[in-house]
């Protein structure tokens, strides 16, 4: 049996699977698989970037595959640097194009909308897809489920796939990930960026909350179902094993009320222990691991118990790799918002949680930025918003500006609704106000972000293992490997997919500078060694015209500036 996994991406308010990130869903159907029989070399993985590009035997491979599963689904789109989410009409022309059984899902099944603002078409509502089954649960069960009593002996070769419209659909319990997602491992090797693959770990899924966001698709998931921690390690262990070193701990909707305990207050209380007990495990069963990060936080959880989420903090940063963000769905400074809603906290206790953060991670790390620091997430168009829900947002990052406080990642986006949650069908204000939307988000890149941003990688700054990712114009674009990371422009071609450190030179207002560290002083280009920091015109054109120095010695005698420039070059 030939199996064919297509990676459309997903994202989702508590999991990312868009390059260089891999999320869980692929390798939990590919670790289902397994465990109904079927051996590494007959489980075939494409991303469908890759499948764009149109590679050799792609088509064939397609049109001979028993089981065709495409993977897809955005709830929270975003922008993205090279790769793209797979579109309705893609999927149409691969279901067209294959001749098994084909089988879609993930956060699809909760609808399908392009872009936010716009609210998102459900399977009730036209989502269909001719010839292909839609998984209106969990995906990797319903494939887990497909193949049950199909396999003849402890080889791969099957007696039949069961009838798709005979399944059942059900969600997958914690027992069932906990065996997948070892057993899955192995098909990160397959991903286009391996081994440079940012591998997305699941704690657990599903709201702990008693009323929810009235947006989020999150409870859609049902109550909070913790997964053990020894199974999250072995998880890694085994993504470990397979030359996986760059994880994020980031498939859960707020990761210090991992195995909270409910004492009746708005959130559960954290429990520092687990939380020790997950990253020490992690560390020692990845122990040269390149990067680890986590991703979202609940504002709420910090600002009602800060004794216990500062530990949660100094583990994190005892444990984890620099560069790291709490990311805290805020989403508006307005009451009135805030209670049309029934969003998570106050903006009172929004900065207090922000101020707890900075207070132990705001310190520079290893490699080159902060510790952890947290990033806030805005909606807008949600139900209640006025004019004056714009200029509440707006003076609340003032006020974390003009206190010195750092952020590192302003997220501003419309709500895209899906049916179900309170949204649907009253999403008018996002129409209503596009322009107005459009405006403020443009001041608070330039008012906040730019000085934000001067402030988090101030000029002279170095920054390590900045990958290169793509060429534009005579820049190459790269980041660090991480959460949110930062968008680097270097003006030259750069061999991609290397790492390279780099000295900032300068800030946009969601992006930054900088040239390789160190510069090579004799052998650089001319326009690299005018964005040498702290340098005018004038000295980096003598600086050029002495071109080249024999050693450190006579880079000094020659050049004016030269003993604040040798920590940037070589010579």
């Amino acid at each position: 049996m030939k199996v064919l996994i297509i990676d459309g991406y997903v994202d989702e308010p508590a999991c990312l699977g868009v390059p260089p990130y891999i999320s869980p869903y692929p390798r939990y159907i590919a670790g289902a698989l397994r465990e109904r029989g079927l051996s590494v070399k007959d489980i075939h993985y494409l991303t469908i970037d890759t499948l764009r590009e149109n590679p050799p035997g792609a088509g064939e491979i397609i049109g001979k595959a028993d089981l065709l599963i495409v993977i897809a689904g955005m709830t929270v789109p975003g922008k993205y640097l090279r790769a793209s989410p797979i579109t309705l009409g893609e999927i149409e022309a691969i279901s067209r194009a294959a001749g098994g059984i084909k089988v879609i899902g993930g956060p699809i099944r909760l609808g399908f909308s392009s872009e936010g603002g716009r609210a998102a078409k459900g399977a009730d509502g036209g989502l269909i897809f001719e010839g292909a089954v839609l998984a209106r649960m969990d995906l990797e069960a319903f494939v887990y489920d497909l193949l049950e009593g199909g396999i003849v002996g402890s080889g791969s070769s099957l007696c039949g796939l069961r009838n798709p419209e005979a399944i059942e659909h059900r969600f997958r319990t914690t027992s069932e990930i906990g065996r997948w997602g070892p057993k899955g491992a192995f098909l990160i090797r397959q991903h286009p960026d391996y081994p440079h693959c940012m591998c997305e770990l699941e704690t657990y899924r599903g709201c702990g909350r008693q009323v929810h966001c009235s947006f989020c698709t999150e409870p859609f998931y049902g109550a909070s179902d913790y997964r053990p921690v020894e199974d999250v390690v072995s998880e890694a262990s085994a993504l470990y094993s397979e030359g996986a070193r760059y994880f994020r701990i980031g498939r859960q909707p707020d990761l210090f009320s991992y195995h909270g305990k409910d004492i009746g207050g708005p959130v559960p209380k954290p429990n520092p222990e687990v939380i020790e007990r997950l990253y020490r495990g992690i560390r020692n069963s990845a122990p040269d691991l390149s990067v680890l990060h986590m991703d979202n936080a609940n504002p709420i959880t910090l600002s009602a118990y800060p004794e216990e989420s500062g530990q949660i903090l100094k583990t994190i940063i005892k444990y984890h790799t620099a560069g790291d963000v709490t990311a805290f769905g805020m989403e508006s400074a307005d009451p009135k918002v805030i209670a049309a809603n029934f969003l998570k906290a106050s903006s009172e206790e929004v900065f207090e949680a922000i101020e707890l953060v900075n207070k132990f991670g705001a310190f520079r790390g290893a490699n080159g930025l902060p510790e952890i620091l947290p990033g806030i997430n805005f909606v807008h168009g949600l139900m209640g918003e006025s004019k004056k829900t714009f200029q509440l947002n707006y003076d609340f990052l003032k006020n974390v500006l003009d206190s010195g406080l750092l952020l590192r990642r302003i997220n501003i986006r419309q709500v895209m609704s899906f049916p179900g949650t309170p949204m649907y069908g009253r999403d008018e204000a996002a129409r209503k106000h596009k322009k107005l939307f459009l405006d403020y988000k443009e001041k608070v890149r330039k008012t906040i972000d730019l000085p934000m941003l001067k402030r988090v990688v101030p000029e002279s700054t170095v920054l390590r293992d900045v990958m290169c990712e793509v060429h534009e114009k005579g820049v190459t674009f790269g980041r660090q490997l991480g959460s949110y990371p930062l968008l680097v422009g270097i003006p030259a071609s750069m061999p991609l997919r290397r790492f390279t450190d780099v000295t900032v030179t300068g800030q946009g207002m969601r992006s930054i500078t900088g040239i390789p560290y160190p510069l090579p002083i004799n052998t650089a280009s001319s326009s690299l060694v005018r964005e040498l920091p702290g340098i005018g015109r004038k000295t980096a054109d003598s600086l050029i015209a002495g071109i080249p120095y024999a050693d450190r010695e006579d880079f000094l005698n020659r050049v004016i500036e030269g003993e604040k420039l040798l920590k940037f070059i070589e010579i």
